[in-house]
């Protein structure tokens, strides 16, 4: 019985490997970018460091030096901006939206491999002065939540590049 049970998991697992399927989160990465260079104006941004974590779990090794990498990801704007949505009658703001925007580009010498490629993020929550305090670290969790989903999204660009 357990061998039927062994050779039925293993045959799954063939299955889900002949057809393409990994796990989320885990893309392969092409060759020219497996020893990219990472151009950022922000190198402590939430995003910037979630895709060099990203980087780093699919396999890349990151070069230190621009003319030692296989490729150059540029992130040409990485910015948070958050708006009111809806005030209450004392014209205090009962809702915010905050938007996260990338723009990234990967080239490789002379050779442009990923245009300018702008990736959003929107997340809106409300608000309450009262609450003043545990509102602003749910603002806190959405910018990183919102960096993490940009960052698998740029995955998901660099692993289709040729």
């Amino acid at each position: 019985m357990r061998a039927r049970l062994a050779i039925a998991a293993a045959g799954l697992a063939l299955l889900g490997a002949a057809c393409g399927f990994h796990l989320q989160g885990r893309a392969p990465l092409p060759a020219v970018v497996k020893t990219p260079y990472l151009e950022a104006p922000d190198r402590q941004s939430d995003f910037v460091q979630n895709l060099r974590h990203e980087l780093l779990a699919n396999g890349a090794q990151l070069s230190a030096a621009r003319a030692k990498s296989s490729a150059v990801i540029s992130v040409l704007q990485d910015q948070l901006t958050r708006r009111v949505v809806s005030v209450s009658a004392a014209n205090q703001p009962n809702q915010y939206e905050v938007t996260y925007t990338v723009r990234v580009a990967v080239s490789a010498g002379d050779k442009e491999l990923l245009p300018a490629q702008e990736v959003t993020e929107v997340r809106t929550y409300s608000f309450s002065e009262p609450l003043l305090l545990a509102k602003g670290h749910e603002e806190d969790v959405l910018r990183e939540d919102m960096a993490r989903e940009l960052a698998d999204r740029v995955m998901r660009l660099l692993s289709r590049l040729q």
